[in-house]
């Protein structure tokens, strides 16, 4: 990315005036986004979902701190005093959409390997539900932070330990099977990676050329190429 960690070119940075929390107006209670109050929503979730509103309107390339500030009740001085500029910011809304899914897959503790395995894949590509922005709205601004992953090392590293969280979670599952018996042996770490990129490139053709369907196309393949071969035959 072009923005360095002190913000982006040409816009001023507002520092506050002195260590205080510039969202405590001395009531210790304040305005927060969609009427809500900070006691009752933290400061910091209020600013990563009005920076998903900012982002779904302007795109990264042409986000300023201005244009977050102005979808939230806070002011922009907020923003300011917890991120020191985009760049900082944008590194912790992108680990805070990944927590957000990493943190939403939920399978029974009992699930047989079959099921685990099939729920994680949903998961992935059908993502869980948001009382704000849709599964797919949240994927197209995950994907333009990926995108531009490439000239950021920073970020890169983030979503290369994403990647590996999903693909060594499916391998845990895959070896699972395979030490139950239920599941043919084969090479975990190969299929988790297989798994992984097919989800990957779904979300991607999803994304990028419209093709509304790429999912549960993906879904089918997974499940007759994939997982019916994994099951055994003896």
């Amino acid at each position: 990315m072009s923005e360095s960690q002190g913000g982006s070119a040409g816009e001023s940075v507002e520092s506050p005036a002195d260590d205080a929390d510039p969202t405590d107006g001395g009531s210790g209670e304040d305005s927060g986004a969609a009427g809500e109050t900070v006691s009752s929503k933290d400061t910091k979730e209020v600013i990563m979902e009005a920076t998903f509103r900012a982002l779904s309107k302007h795109g990264y390339k042409d986000l300023r701190m201005r244009d977050i500030g102005e979808e939230m009740d806070l002011t922009r001085q907020v923003i300011h005093y917890h991120f020191d500029g985009k760049y900082d910011l944008m590194s912790s809304f992108l680990e805070h959409i990944i927590d957000q899914y990493e943190g939403s897959v939920v399978v029974d503790g009992d699930a047989d390997p079959r099921t685990e395995l099939r729920a994680r894949v949903d998961q992935c590509l059908f993502g869980p539900e948001f009382d704000e922005f849709s599964h797919w709205d949240r994927m197209k601004v995950y994907h333009e932070l990926y995108t531009q992953a490439q000239n950021d090392g920073e970020h890169r590293d983030i979503f290369n330990e994403h990647y590996e969280r999903i693909r060594g979670s499916i391998v845990e599952v895959v070896e699972e099977g395979i030490e139950e018996g239920v599941f043919r042996d084969v090479d975990a770490e190969r299929m988790g990676q297989l798994v992984t990129d097919v989800i990957h490139a779904a979300r991607g053709r999803r994304i990028s050329l419209g093709h509304e369907d790429a999912p549960e196309e993906a879904r089918k393949a997974i499940d007759e190429f994939i997982l019916e071969s994994l099951e055994r035959t003896e």
